[in-house]
């Protein structure tokens, strides 16, 4: 979320809202529009209070995209790791490759992916090497005992992956539907709209400008947080970044020069194939 443009946002409706019912004020009479202030409080306190409850239960639904979503990344990141592990237990030839791959993986989730999710382009289709791993390991034929587990520890890190993946993806997607966006504007409008009728000219100017300020100030922040946790890859303050895959790569750099793997990645550094 970038923090300047939030700010003036919501300063910006703010002194919107202070502006019309101080407007609105010129004209009002005292002790405002209603003459029975009491019958109107209660009324607004319902409006109001249903506004709450809808909020509050799509910042929990948004929320907990957007932790599903940072979850999914950093699971990722650890099968990728896991994998390149296992490769390593898989016959040499078919073992190498397989772990050379999972590193051109690695990369395309960080050069081609995320950049993808952030301005929200990137689709279901399956990753292009993750599509190469499937054929790589196609064609690997476990024989001792140890190469058998480790084959099937694979196909079940694979889908683990793919799994995690998939709840990375959803979260860019954005899990809030146009209905309910179009319900928290109009509702937000009508609460405002309520408000101006509050405008009372026997009152001081300066009450009156904190009373709406406030209540549409938090409500413009409100809104803006949900529509940042419904698509947290956007650039800015508090966006998910592919901090866990970049350190997974770290790792496995690490551990290609332990093990002596010399294998090439069939990609360069963004991870697009060579071929």
């Amino acid at each position: 979320m970038n923090v300047i443009v939030a700010l003036v946002v919501v300063a910006v409706s703010a002194s919107l809202a202070i502006g019309a019912i101080l407007l609105v004020r010129r004209h009002a009479p005292e002790g405002s529009y209603f003459n029975d202030g009491d019958r109107a409080a209660g009324v607004f306190g319902v409006l109001a209070t249903g506004f709450a409850v809808l909020l509050g239960l799509v910042v929990v639904l948004a929320f907990t995209s957007y932790d599903d979503a940072r979850t999914g990344a950093a699971t990722e990141a650890l099968t990728v790791a896991q994998q390149y592990e296992v490769a390593h237990l898989l016959p040499p030839a078919g073992g190498r490759r397989l772990a050379a791959e999972l590193i051109c993986y690695g990369r395309s989730v960080i050069d081609q992916e995320w950049p993808r999710m952030q301005d929200g382009t990137q689709s279901d289709a399956m990753n292009p090497w993750g599509i190469a791993l499937f054929r790589s390991l196609r064609t690997v034929e476990p024989r001792t005992a140890s190469q058998q587990a480790a084959y099937s520890k694979w196909l079940d890190q694979r889908l683990d992956r793919e799994a995690a993946r998939g709840a990375r993806i959803h979260g860019a997607s954005g899990v809030i539907p146009t209905p309910l966006w179009l319900v928290l504007y109009v509702t937000a409008l009508m609460i405002v709209g309520f408000m101006l009728f509050f405008a009372d000219s026997g009152e001081r100017a300066v009450v009156q400008a904190v009373l709406i300020g406030t209540v549409v100030a938090v409500m413009a922040a409100t809104i803006l947080l949900i529509r940042f946790l419904d698509n947290p890859y956007r650039s800015g303050v508090g966006s998910l970044r592919p901090v866990a895959m970049e350190r997974t790569l770290q790792l496995l750099d690490q551990e290609r020069r332990i093990v002596g793997d010399t294998t090439p990645p069939p990609c360069d550094a963004h991870g697009v194939s060579g071929a």
